[in-house]
C-alpha cells in the first residue's frame, strides 16, 4: 500500500512496535485513518444519537434538579396537648349578634368570642373579591371532579415541598386589617371574626350561633329570628402555626342561605403533617410542622326549636403525615448521564450495523436483478 511493497517495505514496521506486555490488554483496537470511511449514513446516525441523547440528559437533569418527594405515614409518637386553631370569617350578622364557643370531647367549653377579634364591616366589601367560591367548585363555579387539569392556585398537595417550605418560612404571620367601612349601612351589616386560638388536641366542636341561643348564657338577651342570617365567607381556617400563603380546603370559600334558621355543619378531619426538605437540596434543610384537614359539609333548613348556626366539628387523626423532598446526589446523577449515554451509543452502533447491512443486502438483490435483465435483452438480440 502507498508504496511501501515497491521499495521493499514493510507497512507495519511504521506503526507501533510490538512486544509491549499492556498492549495485549488493548479493548479499543484501532484502524488507520486511510482504512476509514465516513458515509452519509453514519453521520446521519451520528447526528440522531447526538439528538436523543441530549433530550435523555435533559431530562434526567431536570428530574434530579427538581429532586422526588416521598410520603410517609407512621403513628404519632409525641404527646400534644394544645392546638392552636386559625379563623377567619365573615357573617352578615352583627358582632353582638354573634356567639362563639368551643366544645371539646375532654368537656372543657372554651369561650372563643372572647379570644377571637371582631370588626364590623360590610359583606359586599368580602362577597367580590378575587378566588371567592363555593365548597367543591373553583372560582369560576366549575364542579372540582379532580379529573383531568385545573388550572387554580396552588396550595397543599398541589406544589413542591420546597414551595410549602419557602412560604411557611417567613415565620407566624399576623392576619390582615378589616378594610375600612365605605359604603353600606353605618356601622357595617355584618362581622369579620378573625383570630387564633388555643384548643385541646383532642376532638371537639367550634360553634358560632346567635345571641341566646345554643349554650345557655347568663344576661343573654333573645335575638329576633329575623336577624338570623348565617351566611358565611372563611378566608382562613387552618390548624397548627398560622401560614396564610398554604391554602386549606375551605379557605376563600363562601355560602348563603335563603332562610333564617339554616344549620351549616362542616366535618373536619385534620392530620398532623410534617415538610421536610433535605440537606442535599438546593434549598438547604428546613422542617415545617403543620396540619392538613379533609372536609365534608351538610346543611339543611332546620325548624324553630333546633339550634341554628355554623358548626366546625374536627376530628384528630392519630396519625403523622411526613412528605420529605430529597435529591440525589451529584456522583448518582454523573453515572446515570453515563448511562444514558453509552446506551445511547451501543443502540446506536447496533442500528446503524442493521441499516448498513439490510442497504447492502437490498442493493446486492437489485444488482442481481438488474444483470438478470439484461441478461435477458442480449440473448434476445441474439436470438
Amino acid at each position: 500500500m502507498n508504496g511501501f511493497a515497491s521499495h521493499g517495505l514493510d507497512e507495519d514496521a511504521f506503526g507501533e512496535k510490538r512486544g509491549n506486555i499492556v498492549q495485549a490488554f488493548d479493548a479499543f483496537p484501532k484502524a488507520k485513518p486511510q482504512y476509514v470511511t465516513q458515509t452519509s449514513g453514519g453521520g446521519k446516525w451520528t447526528v440522531a444519537m447526538l439528538c436523543v441523547s441530549f433530550f435523555l440528559i435533559f431530562s434526567e437533569f431536570t428530574r434530579w434538579w427538581r429532586g422526588h418527594e416521598t410520603h410517609t405515614f407512621a403513628v404519632e409518637k409525641g404527646v400534644g396537648h394544645n392546638l392552636q386553631i386559625n379563623l377567619d370569617i365573615v357573617v352578615p350578622m352583627q358582632c353582638n349578634d354573634i356567639h362563639i364557643n368551643v366544645q371539646d370531647a375532654a368537656g372543657d367549653r372554651i369561650l372563643a368570642g372572647e379570644m377571637l377579634k371582631k370588626d364590623p364591616t360590610n359583606w359586599r366589601q368580602w362577597v367580590d373579591n378575587r378566588g371567592v367560591h363555593r365548597l367543591g367548585k373553583d372560582a369560576q363555579g366549575r364542579v372540582i371532579t379532580g379529573e383531568g387539569f385545573h388550572e387554580h392556585e396552588e396550595g397543599f398537595g398541589e406544589e413542591h415541598v420546597h414551595d410549602i417550605v419557602a412560604h411557611a418560612g417567613g415565620g407566624r404571620a399576623k392576619f390582615a386589617k378589616t378594610p375600612k367601612l365605605r359604603w353600606g349601612r353605618q356601622g357595617g351589616d355584618s362581622c369579620r371574626i378573625f383570630g387564633s386560638l388555643e384548643v385541646n388536641k383532642v376532638q371537639g366542636d367550634f360553634h358560632i350561633t346567635a345571641r341566646g341561643h345554643g349554650y345557655q348564657e347568663m344576661f343573654a338577651e333573645h335575638l329576633d329570628h329575623n336577624a338570623f342570617n348565617f351566611s358565611h365567607i372563611i378566608s382562613e381556617l387552618s390548624f397548627g402555626a398560622f401560614y396564610p400563603s398554604l391554602l386549606n380546603p375551605l379557605d376563600r370559600t363562601i355560602a348563603t342561605v335563603p332562610n333564617h334558621f339554616h344549620k351549616f355543619q362542616y366535618f373536619l378531619s385534620v392530620v398532623p403533617t410534617v415538610y421536610s426538605v433535605d440537606s442535599n437540596n438546593l434549598y438547604s434543610s428546613r422542617t415545617v410542622f403543620t396540619n392538613q384537614y379533609a372536609v365534608t359539609e351538610q346543611s339543611m333548613i332546620i325548624g324553630e326549636r333546633s339550634v341554628p348556626g355554623i358548626f366546625f366539628k374536627y376530628d384528630i387523626e392519630p396519625l403523622l403525615l411526613t412528605v420529605e423532598e430529597s435529591r440525589d446526589g451529584f456522583l448518582r446523577f454523573v453515572v446515570k448521564v453515563v448511562n444514558v449515554f453509552s446506551g445511547v451509543l451501543v443502540a446506536g452502533h447496533w442500528g446503524f450495523t442493521l441499516t448498513e447491512w439490510a442497504t447492502g443486502v437490498l442493493g446486492r438483490r437489485r444488482k442481481r436483478m438488474s444483470d438478470g435483465v439484461l441478461t435477458g435483452r442480449s440473448h434476445e438480440r441474439d436470438d
